[in-house]
């Protein structure tokens, strides 16, 4: 009497293959994407850290100046990747210092990653009769 191999029943495996698959899947696509609103949110943040600083630092500078050149780049760019914008600006006898801070939009629940850009230089000053080597 000859013994017949036992056949299991393999229905449902390919079911339970995408049942723990595929949110794993999507949580790898979304961790992709928050990381590239990141770091569009750092770039606005240090384009808008950069332009505020060369209109604080000119001869005839002011923090008004880099706060309004700050508030016009941030509208220019887009205020949707960063959210809770703070720009400060100071602007002392020798060298000019501009922050920016926020939050990146985040797609994640739970997921609030701060952003910061810092730009420093030196105030410019024209010095009559003075050359430059």
């Amino acid at each position: 009497m000859r013994r017949q191999p036992r056949r299991y029943d393999e229905g449902g495996t390919a079911t339970t293959e995408m049942v723990i698959v595929m949110p794993l899947l999507l949580t790898l696509v979304l961790l992709l994407a928050q990381a590239a609103l990141y770091i569009h949110a750092t770039h606005i943040a240090q384009t808008t850290a950069s332009h505020a600083l060369a209109a604080t630092r000119v001869q005839n500078g002011s923090t008004a100046a880099g706060r309004s050149e700050a508030d016009r780049v941030l509208d220019q760019l887009g205020r949707g990747p960063l959210r809770g914008t703070r720009v400060l600006v100071d602007r002392g006898t020798d060298r000019a210092e501009v922050r920016v801070r926020g939050t990146a939009s985040n797609i994640l629940p739970f997921l609030h990653l701060p952003v910061r850009a810092r730009a420093v230089g030196p105030i410019e000053n024209f010095k009559p009769g003075v050359s430059q080597p």
